[in-house]
């Protein structure tokens, strides 16, 4: 496996085309479809499409991206964690899911913190940014605990949808 660290509970892995049941599970999990969208992906081919041409295109084009969080104890997948590269910003974001299951643990904050010093200290990416839904109070709570401030609101392209956009 590439991990790219680890915490006292958790690592952090590239994604790889046999996660593709987790993919289902994550992005049609409560919390993903009202905070981030429905991404149309139901089965095993439009998983595998959704790894190829999200995550693993990201590291192979910009050296990072979306990545697999596993607790170290049982690697037992819980979510996802990592930098983007959108082309409508001006600098990398920071992304993040996790399985209803392993909400208010603790988990988020343990590895987008560590991401976020990866992403300094590895990746020498100084200024990174965040962007989510106005409503969603625990995202904005996590990005204000590891350092991001509130800049302003902001409008996703090609749609009517305001986020918010933090930034350090």
């Amino acid at each position: 496996m590439n991990y790219l660290f680890e915490t006292n509970r958790l690592r952090l892995r590239e994604f790889n085309l046999s996660d593709v049941k987790f993919i289902i599970e994550l992005l049609n999990s409560p919390g993903w479809l009202e905070f981030i969208g429905d991404r149309n992906v139901k089965t095993i081919k439009q998983a595998q499409n959704y790894l190829k041409n999200g995550p693993m295109k990201s590291y192979r084009e910009n050296g990072y991206g979306l990545s697999m969080v596993e607790t170290r104890e049982g690697d037992k997948p819980i979510g996802m964690c990592g930098i983007l590269k959108r082309e409508f910003m001006d600098h990398p974001d920071i992304g993040f899911a996790f399985l209803p299951a392993f909400m208010a643990k603790g988990y988020a904050f343990e590895i987008a913190n560590e991401t976020i010093n990866y992403t300094r200290h590895h990746l020498k990416i100084p200024t990174i940014s965040a962007i989510t839904d106005e409503k969603n109070v625990k995202s904005i709570r996590l990005l204000e605990k590891i350092g991001l401030k509130f800049i302003k609101t902001i409008v996703y392209p090609d749609t009517k949808e305001e986020l918010a956009l933090y930034s350090n």
